[in-house]
Protein backbone atom coordinates (compact mmCIF):
# COMPACT_ATOMS: atom_id res chain seq x y z
CA UNK A 1 0.00 0.00 0.00
CA UNK A 2 1.24 3.53 -0.74
CA UNK A 3 1.44 6.32 1.82
CA UNK A 4 -1.32 8.13 -0.05
CA UNK A 5 -3.62 5.11 0.02
CA UNK A 6 -2.93 4.46 3.71
CA UNK A 7 -3.59 8.09 4.68
CA UNK A 8 -6.70 8.31 2.50
CA UNK A 9 -8.14 5.11 3.97
CA UNK A 10 -7.46 5.97 7.61
CA UNK A 11 -8.89 9.49 7.20
CA UNK A 12 -12.31 7.89 6.81
CA UNK A 13 -11.98 6.57 10.38
CA UNK A 14 -11.29 10.02 11.86
CA UNK A 15 -13.48 10.98 14.81
CA UNK A 16 -14.28 14.62 14.04
CA UNK A 17 -17.88 15.23 15.18
CA UNK A 18 -17.18 18.81 16.31
CA UNK A 19 -15.14 20.26 13.45
CA UNK A 20 -15.92 17.76 10.67
CA UNK A 21 -12.26 18.29 9.72
CA UNK A 22 -11.06 14.75 9.05
CA UNK A 23 -7.32 14.20 8.75
CA UNK A 24 -5.41 11.09 7.75
CA UNK A 25 -1.65 10.71 8.04
CA UNK A 26 0.72 7.97 7.00
CA UNK A 27 4.43 7.76 7.66
CA UNK A 28 7.05 5.46 6.26
CA UNK A 29 9.56 4.26 8.84
CA UNK A 30 13.21 3.55 8.09
CA UNK A 31 12.30 -0.15 7.78
CA UNK A 32 9.89 0.70 4.94
CA UNK A 33 6.85 -0.16 7.07
CA UNK A 34 3.91 2.25 6.81
CA UNK A 35 2.07 3.48 9.91
CA UNK A 36 -1.17 5.45 9.74
CA UNK A 37 -3.20 7.61 12.07
CA UNK A 38 -6.31 9.78 12.03
CA UNK A 39 -7.42 12.68 14.16
CA UNK A 40 -9.55 11.89 17.18
CA UNK A 41 -11.45 14.87 18.54
CA UNK A 42 -12.74 15.32 22.05
CA UNK A 43 -15.36 17.81 23.17
CA UNK A 44 -12.57 19.29 25.32
CA UNK A 45 -10.56 20.33 22.24
CA UNK A 46 -7.04 20.22 23.73
CA UNK A 47 -7.60 16.57 24.63
CA UNK A 48 -7.88 15.40 21.03
CA UNK A 49 -5.14 13.70 19.03
CA UNK A 50 -3.81 14.76 15.65
CA UNK A 51 -3.47 12.26 12.82
CA UNK A 52 0.31 12.75 12.60
CA UNK A 53 0.66 12.07 16.33
CA UNK A 54 -1.38 8.89 15.96
CA UNK A 55 0.81 7.64 13.11
CA UNK A 56 3.97 8.42 15.09
CA UNK A 57 2.56 6.64 18.14
CA UNK A 58 1.84 3.55 16.03
CA UNK A 59 5.40 3.61 14.68
CA UNK A 60 6.95 3.93 18.13
CA UNK A 61 4.63 1.25 19.53
CA UNK A 62 5.99 -1.07 16.85
CA UNK A 63 9.55 -0.38 18.04
CA UNK A 64 10.63 2.06 15.34
CA UNK A 65 11.91 5.59 15.90
CA UNK A 66 12.89 6.98 12.49
CA UNK A 67 10.56 8.13 9.75
CA UNK A 68 11.55 8.76 6.15
CA UNK A 69 8.42 10.14 4.48
CA UNK A 70 5.07 11.66 5.49
CA UNK A 71 1.70 12.01 3.74
CA UNK A 72 -1.15 14.06 5.24
CA UNK A 73 -4.61 14.39 3.69
CA UNK A 74 -7.54 16.58 4.70
CA UNK A 75 -10.96 17.45 3.33
CA UNK A 76 -10.01 21.13 3.15
CA UNK A 77 -10.17 23.45 0.12
CA UNK A 78 -6.37 23.43 -0.08
CA UNK A 79 -3.79 21.02 1.37
CA UNK A 80 -3.32 21.72 5.08
CA UNK A 81 0.12 21.40 6.66
CA UNK A 82 0.66 19.73 10.03
CA UNK A 83 -0.02 21.95 13.05
CA UNK A 84 2.91 23.40 14.98
CA UNK A 85 2.91 20.64 17.60
CA UNK A 86 2.94 17.94 14.94
CA UNK A 87 5.77 19.67 13.10
CA UNK A 88 7.83 19.35 16.28
CA UNK A 89 6.75 15.71 16.68
CA UNK A 90 7.74 14.92 13.07
CA UNK A 91 11.11 16.64 13.60
CA UNK A 92 11.75 14.41 16.63
CA UNK A 93 11.64 11.31 14.43
CA UNK A 94 12.69 12.59 10.99
CA UNK A 95 15.57 14.56 9.53
CA UNK A 96 15.05 18.00 8.02
CA UNK A 97 15.14 16.72 4.45
CA UNK A 98 12.33 14.19 5.02
CA UNK A 99 9.62 14.76 2.41
CA UNK A 100 6.17 15.78 3.65
CA UNK A 101 3.31 15.64 1.17
CA UNK A 102 0.20 17.60 2.13
CA UNK A 103 -2.91 16.84 0.08
CA UNK A 104 -6.61 17.42 -0.03
CA UNK A 105 -9.35 15.05 -1.10
CA UNK A 106 -9.68 16.89 -4.43
CA UNK A 107 -6.25 15.60 -5.45
CA UNK A 108 -4.20 18.76 -4.90
CA UNK A 109 -0.80 17.97 -3.39
CA UNK A 110 1.98 20.18 -2.04
CA UNK A 111 5.42 18.77 -1.32
CA UNK A 112 7.66 20.22 1.37
CA UNK A 113 10.13 18.95 3.98
CA UNK A 114 10.22 18.76 7.75
CA UNK A 115 13.01 21.37 7.69
CA UNK A 116 10.91 23.79 5.65
CA UNK A 117 7.92 23.26 7.94
CA UNK A 118 9.99 23.78 11.09
CA UNK A 119 13.11 25.87 10.55
CA UNK A 120 15.22 26.36 13.66
CA UNK A 121 13.69 23.31 15.33
CA UNK A 122 14.11 22.65 19.03
CA UNK A 123 16.06 19.41 19.45
CA UNK A 124 18.17 17.40 21.89
CA UNK A 125 21.20 19.63 21.29
CA UNK A 126 19.39 22.40 23.14
CA UNK A 127 19.32 20.18 26.24
CA UNK A 128 23.11 19.66 26.34
CA UNK A 129 24.66 21.87 29.01
CA UNK A 130 28.20 20.46 28.91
Amino acid sequence: MSLKNAATAVRLNAHAPYSNFKVGAAIRAASGQIYAGCNVENVAYPEGTCAEAGAIAAMVAAGETQLTEVFVITNSPMPAPPCGGCRQKLAEFGAGEVKVICANTDGVERVTTIGDLLPGKFDASHMDRS
